[in-house]
């Protein structure tokens, strides 16, 4: 009786092969076994963000010099409040990362389905995105203050001085995080 065979590793065709350019060297290449550049041996992986959530932050109003809709600007706040770089952002919308600072440097306006990829990747509406700064700030204000318990935290914050305030956040941000510290 003959031993059953045992299974192979079936290697992708070259049409299905993923093409990779290395952030260093810009050497174009396909996908590695290491995941390595071929010419300078660094990792080819792109940075994916961790799928915890922000801690709450409030961005402070920038003073803004021309009135009306300002995407670079909501862009670039909405991405800091989440904590993202501008790599992990364009991993989520699957562009590079050029792109992303050219949209915040207000170089390059993002289509209609741009717009919808930014939001979709900054876990925010689309209209969020096309608000004016200072509705924008006003409204994430205004909402945050609605909830009771953070309007009784903001009167107590607001009392304490910068470095009781660093322990207070630090210690708000742990428990967040579901670390539990013992005395």
């Amino acid at each position: 009786m003959m031993a059953p065979l045992e299974p192979i590793e079936v290697l992708h065709p070259a049409t299905e092969r993923e093409v990779l350019k290395c952030g260093h060297c810009k050497l174009v290449q396909f996908r590695t076994s290491s995941a390595a550049c071929r010419r300078c041996k660094r990792s080819l992986e792109v940075e994916k963000p961790a799928p915890t959530t922000a801690p709450l932050a409030l961005v402070p109003a920038p003073i803004e010099r021309a009135e009306g809709i300002q995407v670079a600007t909501a862009v670039r706040d909405l991405r800091h409040v989440r904590n993202l770089s501008q790599r992990q952002l364009a991993a989520r919308m699957n562009v590079p990362r050029t792109y992303i600072s050219k949209i915040e440097n207000g170089k390059a306006m993002p289509t209609l389905s741009s717009l919808d990829r930014l939001a979709r990747a900054l876990d925010v509406d689309m209209s969020a995105l096309l608000r004016d700064a200072n509705t924008r700030h006003s409204n994430e204000t205004t909402m945050l203050m609605a909830d009771p318990f953070l309007a009784e935290i903001a009167a107590y914050t607001s009392k304490l001085d910068s470095l009781q305030r660093s322990i207070f956040l630090n210690h708000v941000r742990e428990l967040a995080a579901g670390r539990r510290r013992t005395a």
